[in-house]
Order: C-alpha cells, then structure tokens, then sequence
C-alpha cells in the first residue's frame, strides 16, 4: 500500500514532535523535510478540528541540546514545551565525529556518551508527553547480545532502562539479534531492514544486471545473517550461498575470536554477480576476506552490502580491494555517520533512509499499522519488474 493510500483520518496520538539529537541532527533535519512534505500535501476534512490542531508546521523538530561542563558532565535541556505530545527520539550512537572537552582535553563522544544524551532528553521530558519512540537505527550493544561466560548483557539492561523511564516503543534497524527484544516482551520494539532502499540504489547505479539464478547470487558471510540472505534472495528469485566462519575460540584480538578461514556452503558463483549482504562492516576484515574467496571461484562483479558502514579501520583496504578488482561496488545506508572521505569514493553507493523513517513516523503518528512498511516484498518486486522491462524495452 502507498503513501497516499493510508486513511490518515485518525486521529493523530498528540502532536508531533521530532527529537533529534546531535549525532543524528543531519538524518533528523532530512525526516523533518520529508514531514513538512507529507503534511503540507495531505488535505483533511477534520482539519479545523481540536484533535488536529498543529497538525501542519514548518517543522517537527524539537528545540533541545545538552550541554556539558568543563568536567565532561553534561545535562540535557528541552528549550520548549513538549507537553502531550507524540515524540520520536532519534540518535546516532555511533557518531565519533562530535567532540567535548574534559579539563582542557578533547574526547571523541563514543556509544556510551550518546545514549547518556539519550537518557537526558528523556529525563529532561519529564513524563509530560503522552507518548515516547526512540528510532536508534544502530542498536546501542546491540552486539554484546548474548551471555556466554561471565559478562554482562548490556543490549538487554539498556532496553529495560529506557522502557523503565517512560520510552513506549523503540525502532531499530537490522538489529544484530532481534531475540533482544525478549528484555522488554510487554513494550513495542520493531527491527526494519533495509533491503527494498537496497535494491533501489543498485539499480539506479548500475543499468546492466541480469537479476536471475543464471547470472547473480547472494551470499551470507555468515551463519548468523542467513535470514536476511534468504529473504533477498527469495524477492529477487536468486540462490543462495553462504560462508562458516572457523575461528579460533582460544584466542581473544580485539575483543572476538580471530578467524582460522572461510568455508563456503552454495553451487558455484562463477561468472555470477554476487551481492554478499551482512548488518555491518566494522574493520571490513570479513567482507574483504569473502570478497576474495568468491574470486578465487571465478565470481563475476561482488557489491558488499551492509546496513552499517562503521569502518572502524579507515578505507585503505576498500580501496586496494576495489583497486585489484576484489570488490565493485560498497553499498550502505546514512543511519549512521558517514565520512566526506566515504561520500567521495566512486565505489560507494550511499542508501538514503530519511523517507522511510518519516512514513514510519508520520505513519505511527496517526496510530496506524506499519506492517506494509516493515515487509517491502511487493516494492521489490515491482521495482525489479520495472528494471527489466526498461532494460528490455532499450
């Protein structure tokens, strides 16, 4: 279902109220265009009515900062009133790029400082809106998911913290595991993947793919993303292969066990375009290790698909592998922070998320069903329908 199609006669759940906080204030300012749009176009025959009222604005964004002392301590402030209404809380925790002086000394704000900013935009709420989401698009420790010896489960004690505080619902993308959400079983947590601004992307960069089982394939590097490798494949009517990372369980580098080598399970990738799709490229070790395993079996060109681009490590090893022919094309969205060295590469294919995040929002907003949004099987099948019948017709 479109857009326009919805009913957005219900009433909404309270005015609406977009929190953007710094690491997340270039995406959020995006949202709010694409809000003003959709309010500004949308004609309501209730709209004299008290349930509507600021019901269209020049913008949605909510004026707060938080501030911090000469001592790193900080404290978050709403500089309007915030009271009934519907807010979206939007932050980017992985946002290195914003920086804070402690005694004279300059600090990169890492995970732990943003969701502490967090934590202070909903204190400084003070209980008085009517409702709370917060869109973190890269779950906080959302990797540190699971309990295997004696450590902590920081992904879950920060779900039950902020749904403790007030939050209502939390929307997240890819989430690394979705089974977190058992931390919260009685609160709204949504995971959303991706995949249709995927395939979008591609193929407004690249005009001569032959989508079919004869010519592309996609590909897991992991055992653990291979849900999300079956969906791609099954809405483009691909196979499947994926790779069984052998790690050394004796050894701890850099907070994991090292990987020995790469097993590949799947039919043969030769001469085939390959799509290897993970939630992240951290170091980018992994996907460069796969890339190459692919090309010792002849596989044509290899775009490396994440939902996160982190590259923890710089771009060096992207660029060798792009330059020795390894890799095509390096595909990831702007849910979080992108580099101006990254937006200039000519290899990179930058996913624009905004839109999306405002239909869920403004589609929430009016208390409605986000189902057609989270399963975008009939997008993608649409908009590869109309990639080969152009392709066809030329």
């Amino acid at each position: 279902m479109q857009r326009n199609e919805k009913n957005y006669e219900t009433i909404p759940a309270g005015s609406l109220g977009v929190v953007s906080l710094a690491g997340c204030r270039e995406l959020g300012e995006m949202v709010d265009k694409y809000l003003v749009t959709f309010r500004s176009e949308r004609e309501h025959r209730h709209s004299n009515d008290i349930a509507f009222q600021g019901y269209h604005k020049n913008t949605y964004l909510v004026n707060c900062t938080t501030p911090r002392f000469g001592t790193g301590e900080a404290k978050g402030i709403i500089n309007e009133s915030v009271r009934g209404f519907d807010l979206y809380l939007m932050v980017d925790v992985t946002n290195y790029s914003l920086t804070y002086t402690v005694c004279g000394h300059e600090n990169h704000m890492s995970p732990d400082d943003h969701y502490q900013d967090l934590k202070r935009i909903i204190a400084a709420v003070g209980g008085k809106a009517r409702r709370i989401t917060v869109i973190m698009p890269f779950l906080y420790e959302s990797r540190q998911h699971k309990r295997t010896s004696r450590e902590s489960l920081d992904c879950a004690l920060a779900l039950q913290e902020l749904t403790n505080m007030g939050v209502d619902n939390i929307i997240t993308f890819d989430a690394h595991d979705p089974r977190v959400q058992n931390a919260i079983p009685l609160h709204g947590f949504e995971t959303v993947q991706p995949a249709y601004q995927f395939i979008k992307s591609i193929l407004n960069e690249v005009d001569d793919l032959r989508i079919d089982s004869d010519h592309m394939m996609v590909i897991s590097p992991d055992e653990g993303g291979t849900n999300r490798a079956v969906y791609l494949a099954n809405v483009l009517g691909l196979d499947i292969g994926m790779f069984y990372k052998r790690r050394d369980y004796s050894k701890i580098v850099e907070g994991r066990n090292p990987i020995v080598a790469h097993e590949f399970l799947g039919s043969s990738v030769e001469g085939k375009d390959v799509l290897i799709i993970d939630d992240m490229i951290s170091s980018g070790d992994s996907m460069i290790d796969v890339a190459t395993e692919l090309k010792k079996r002849k596989a044509a060109r290899i775009f490396v698909v994440s939902t996160f681009g982190l590259f923890t490590n710089g771009l060096e090893k992207f660029d060798k592998a792009v330059e020795e022919g390894m890799i095509y094309k390096v595909v990831s969205t702007n849910l979080t922070y992108q580099t101006p060295e990254l937006l200039s590469k000519p290899y990179y294919i930058n996913c624009d998320m905004s839109k999306y995040i405002a239909y869920i929002i403004d589609t929430l907003n009016h208390d409605l069903s986000i189902s057609d949004l989270l399963d975008p099987y009939e997008r993608i099948e649409s908009l590869v329908k109309k990639y080969k019948a152009e392709r066809g017709s030329k």
